[in-house]
């Protein structure tokens, strides 16, 4: 086991709590009162929530007020590649992580995972718990546990690929996860989904951490710049979330957007990255 990722997942619990604490206070909550309420000393929380976040808890903050989803589309907007730039397959380079990604053909796809072997394993995140799935090809599922229960993170993986074959065998996906957590290393990619999603995804994948973009960005990327619904919908269906970052794509307006695993999580993520990428 990776002992940093084991370590963030133990630190995420506590800033999951704080988090619910922020919502409901503000940015009025001292640092005294966030550690009185986390049954810790200033001193401890600090260092503890600083290992998992990267910042102070009062920089943190400033991070999950409303107002961040608006700084981050004026100052981390990117401007995706046009559809013709966006191939089915590729390298990428996100910080030390080297991700290699292939798609599924759409033929493979209409089957239902008929004749595929799903791996399956649950492990420690940054982000709380996670369900991993992957193929022999790579990784073709991550599911965070943090706003749901472990039998519905399932339910809903396992329903995307109705026929394939799935095996509990999580040493088999831990290298490829850990490298993703971690953001180190290399780790393979396997998505899994209709054509226009796989072409939403890969428009995802583009998008450098610490920054966002918009779905109707997204839709003019592939070449549908009227689809902005249906590339919505296909965002929230990403089944490999961190990975295929779909907690980057916000509403022009500046709003979240929606986020399969729970809103807390999608901003945690996003003020996880902001404050790694130097706010």
């Amino acid at each position: 086991m990776n002992v940093a990722v084991a370590e963030s997942s133990y630190h995420f619990k506590m800033v999951y709590r704080a988090i619910d604490l922020i919502d409901s206070a503000g940015a009025t909550l001292s640092l005294d009162d966030l550690a009185a309420h986390m049954n810790m000393s200033p001193a401890h929380f600090q260092r503890v929530f600083s290992a998992w976040a990267g910042v102070s808890p009062k920089r943190f903050q400033q991070y999950l007020t409303l107002g961040h989803a608006k700084a981050l589309l004026r100052d981390r907007f990117t401007t995706l590649e046009t559809a013709g730039d966006l191939g089915l397959s590729g390298t990428g380079r996100l910080h030390d992580l080297f991700l290699r990604w292939e798609a599924m053909s759409p033929g493979e796809f209409a089957r239902g995972g008929a004749g595929l072997t799903i791996r399956h394993g649950w492990m420690d995140s940054p982000f709380g718990e996670a369900l991993a799935m992957g193929t022999e090809r790579g990784l073709c599922g991550l599911a965070f546990a943090a706003e749901c229960s472990r039998a519905a993170a399932w339910d809903d993986m396992t329903a995307r690929w109705p026929r394939a074959h799935f095996v509990e065998d999580a040493q088999a996906l831990r290298g490829w996860a850990e490298a993703a957590f971690a953001q180190k290393g290399e780790t393979a990619l396997h998505m899994i989904g209709a054509p226009f999603q796989i072409k939403v995804w890969e428009a995802l994948l583009r998008v450098p951490s610490g920054h966002v973009t918009t779905y109707s960005e997204i839709a003019r990327a592939i070449g549908r710049p009227r689809a902005v619904r249906a590339v919505g919908t296909a965002v929230g269906r990403n089944p490999v979330s961190w990975l295929i970052p779909c907690h980057r794509a916000l509403r022009k307006t500046g709003g979240l957007g929606g986020y399969h695993w729970g809103l807390p999580v999608k901003r945690a993520m996003l003020a996880f990255e902001t404050a790694r990428a130097g706010g």
